[in-house]
């Protein structure tokens, strides 16, 4: 019998190839050896304003996006988080065990709300949410980037707490962090992580993007003045951030991009290297994109709710039961 890995994704209607390298990728690779869990988690959305038009657009589009990055329905399971009713039951199971203060302590909660005369609950409490999302389904494996490591380690802790309160009825999960690129940094500024919500907008490349809008933005992105290509995240951010996006869209090692380049004194090659790569890329998973309906993306989350609900609800049943709440 396969161990179990959980992911998701936020419907923001865009992707970022710091997602897809840092995260999604993964993927392809834990649908082979794992029975895996995708969701669409619309949930967490709603943790900061939205358009419920929107809203509902992004989450198909974001589904579509699954499958054309090479998410495989029958290997699979994709779903939409809000289909699956359990998710917020364990979740208000979850949160009467945990913390304000771990909660406080969560770096993406202090970096979302520095600055906000306003703070919605939903900010504080999502990662409680995130933890019912993983322990749903027996995780054993996460497969996330770097900066949702914290996000897995409350899971853990969460799982640990209530085992130790209760019964053993949760399996404590692992993050699954690929070494390279799990954490691809902003073209504008390679010291902070790369993102959708970043004002410049040439901060990120977007799996939708045009051969022209990469083009652009890898031209535009930020290096330094030394002129030699070599691997240092400290000392060389914005170059090394390039040599592990070419490394991981090419999958030539950052070994051998090193001695590709090595005695050149300017960045032109190595941009216009990770310009066709990224090209190459986008290319394909643009053609797999418009060849998808949404009949059938809405078929396939149909389905992946229906088995996630199953084990979902069995679940559910062994933490109320240890928590006195079923007669």
């Amino acid at each position: 019998m396969k161990k179990i890995a959980f992911s998701g994704v936020q419907p923001s209607g865009i992707i970022h190839i710091g997602n897809y390298l840092g995260s999604m990728k993964q993927w392809l690779d834990a649908q082979k050896h794992y029975d895996a869990f995708f969701s669409v988690v619309n949930l967490h959305a709603i943790t900061v304003p939205q358009n419920p038009k929107e809203l509902k657009k992004n989450s198909l589009q974001t589904a579509k996006m699954f499958l054309a990055a090479g998410i495989d329905p029958l290997q699979a399971t994709i779903f939409l988080q809000s289909d699956v009713a359990q998710h917020t039951q364990l979740y208000w199971a979850l949160n009467s065990i945990a913390k304000l203060s771990e909660l406080m302590l969560m770096t993406q909660f202090k970096d979302k709300s520095g600055g906000k005369e306003t703070i919605f609950a939903g900010l504080l409490n999502y990662p409680v949410l995130m933890a019912s999302d993983i322990l749903l389904y027996n995780t054993t494996a996460v497969p996330v980037g770097e900066d949702q490591k914290q996000h897995v380690e409350l899971a853990r802790e969460l799982a640990r707490r209530f085992n130790d309160m209760f019964k053993k009825v949760f399996i404590i999960p692992q993050a699954l962090i690929n070494k390279v690129g799990s954490r691809i940094m902003g073209l504008d500024d390679p010291t902070k992580k790369m993102s959708k919500s970043a004002p410049n907008k040439n901060n990120y490349i977007a799996l939708t993007d045009t051969p022209d809008d990469i083009a652009s933005k890898i031209k535009k992105a930020v290096t330094d003045s030394e002129g030699s290509i070599y691997y240092d995240d400290e000392k060389k951010p914005g170059v090394s951030n390039l040599l592990t996006i070419l490394s991981l869209a090419s999958g030539a090692s950052i070994k051998e991009l090193e001695k590709k380049y090595k005695g050149q004194t300017t960045y032109l090659t190595l941009k216009n290297d990770v310009t066709d790569a990224l090209v190459a890329l986008t290319s394909n998973f643009q053609k797999r994109y418009e060849n998808i309906s949404d009949a059938e993306v809405k078929h396939h989350l149909a389905m992946g709710a229906s088995k996630a609900s199953a084990i979902a609800s069995q679940k559910l049943e062994e933490v109320y039961d240890a928590m006195g709440v079923n007669l």
